[in-house]
């Protein structure tokens, strides 16, 4: 086995950098585009395939997978080089998205969506360590702040060309479109990124990251089963708890014995890298809340098409790389610290906006407040990934680098279960109180309201008691959201003001 040590950084590799940073953002691109066109065509693909209450597993299974996995790939990543991972974790998301084309059912896709994310576990954190490797630590926050941009450029795209795609031709269209970016980004790396390998034996954490998989997914079980299918006090819940208790207690004890364990808890006892992972876990929470079912509100509450739904996460997309921009600069002027609160207030703004949002708004409002989260999403992830690599040596900044973006996979693979969970239960509990138009109406009966032609065919008495019940249990998702939001200021403060970046 190799382990691939030094920095990247001289002067006659220099001049490759800006073919490696297309490289680079050409696969976080392909990640981000995907997000952006999935959670716009998802109310038509679940109009074609049915299964509505197995909405939040189609996210769910593709987090889960990304969760466990981004720790593996930066471990890997400080042991055998970059490029290699890198592009073996394109080439698996590439044919997971060639199969979710080919999905003919909700089951089949939320199969394919787990393929899919175990290859895109490698995409945001090896992208993001090799900046922190080839670019000197006065440049990183800057060059962060241009790689974020890649979130604009896909937030504008992602909903129009989903909406052309889904209306126009196919939903299908949505996964392929990730095929030529993939094949351009490692040609990029291939061809320009050169990685020195220094021979030497390494040992592999697989029974940590058995374990770490094993609790993630019976707690994800918990949290999407609970008290939907299965009651919170029901054998099967209870024992799953106790599973992952223990298979969390394993880990623990995994981690600390290992020579090269999955988690090296040592980079956690610095207080910024800390505070930074677990305000990554609590805002990966609120931006999934709000990429599942602020599309679903838009579109089934509001009536609009799938092409508006996505522009209201467009707004998020948008904020994010604006305020990762002026990040990059305002590290160097008023430091981590700051910056940092500043999009803590701004998460808390935009999660205001969706709390008092009526359901007669209008898609502006929801937009408005989406855009504000995404301004405190990158000022904060910005500040984050600057500080951890300028605080890790090369030999860990993969790991570090991942465990950040781990804890925030964490926070969207949790949240998408939890908050799945939370709108079913509500909209179930609605609808068994206020049903008296006629019609039978389960959860899945939102199938129909997410389709114009077929919310068409309801009576209006169907009709009105299911945008009640969706306005209401998504009403609960928005203050969870806000919760989280005002959680992760009052972390923040507790970040020590550490010097501006060189």
């Amino acid at each position: 086995m190799g382990q691939a040590t030094g920095e990247y950084i001289d002067e006659s590799r220099k001049s490759k950098r800006p073919f490696i940073l297309a490289a680079i953002m050409l696969a976080m691109f392909m990640g981000a585009i995907e997000g952006t066109i999935v959670s716009t065509a998802m109310p038509a693909i679940v109009s074609e395939l049915g299964g509505f209450s197995l909405y939040s597993w189609v996210f769910s299974g593709y987090l889960l997978m990304n969760a466990v996995t981004v720790l593996i790939y930066g471990k890997l990543s400080d042991i055998f080089g970059r490029k290699p991972i890198l592009i073996f974790g394109i080439i698996i998301f590439l044919i997971g998205s060639v199969l979710c084309g080919f999905a003919g059912s909700m089951k089949e896709l939320i199969i394919y969506r787990f393929i899919q994310g175990f290859g895109a576990g490698a995409v945001a954190p090896v992208a993001s360590t090799i900046v922190g490797d080839i670019y000197e630590e006065h440049e990183r926050g800057p060059v962060q702040g241009y790689l974020s941009s890649v979130w604009g450029i896909s937030a504008v795209m992602g909903p129009v060309l989903g909406g052309i795609l889904v209306q126009s031709i196919s939903w299908r269209l949505v996964f392929w479109i990730n095929i030529p970016l993939g094949l351009l980004s490692m040609a990029g790396l291939w061809f320009f990124l050169h990685e020195n390998i220094e021979k030497k034996k390494r040992d592999i954490d697989y029974q940590g990251a058995v374990l770490l998989t094993l609790a993630i997914s019976s707690i994800m079980l918990i949290l999407v089963e609970g008290g939907v299918h299965l009651p919170w006090t029901s054998v099967q819940i209870i024992g799953m708890a106790l599973f992952a208790a223990l298979a969390l207690i394993l880990f623990v004890r995994q981690e600390k014995k290992t020579i090269e364990p999955m988690m090296p808890f040592e980079i956690w006892k610095d207080r910024s890298i800390l505070i930074a992972n677990i305000v990554s876990l609590t805002t990966g929470v609120m931006i999934i809340g709000i990429s599942s079912f602020l599309p679903t509100f838009v579109q089934g509450v509001m009536g609009r098409s799938p092409t508006v739904a996505g522009f209201t996460l467009t707004a998020m997309s948008i904020g994010w790389p604006i305020a990762s921009t002026i990040a990059g600069r305002l590290l160097m002027k008023i430091g981590f610290k700051a910056t940092s609160v500043l999009g803590g207030f701004s998460l808390i703004v935009g999660s205001l906006v969706l709390v008092f949002m009526p359901q007669d708004a209008g898609p502006f409002a929801a937009g408005l407040g989406s855009f504000f989260v995404g301004v405190g999403m990158g000022l904060t992830s910005t500040s984050f990934i600057v500080l951890i690599q300028n605080t890790v040596s090369w030999e860990r900044r993969g790991i570090a680098t991942a465990s950040n973006m781990f804890m925030r996979n964490l926070g969207t693979t949790v949240g998408a279960a939890l908050l799945g969970g939370i709108m079913n239960m509500g909209l179930q509990g609605y609808l068994d109180k206020h049903n008296n138009s006629g019609e039978r109406l389960t959860i899945d009966s939102a199938n129909q309201l997410l389709n114009s032609e077929e919310r068409a065919k309801l009576p209006d008495k169907a009709v009105e008691v299911l945008q009640e019940g969706l306005t209401q249990s998504l009403n609960n998702i928005y203050l969870i959201i806000l919760l989280f939001a005002i959680v992760s200021l009052l972390l923040l403060f507790f970040l020590p003001k550490k010097d501006k970046t060189a």
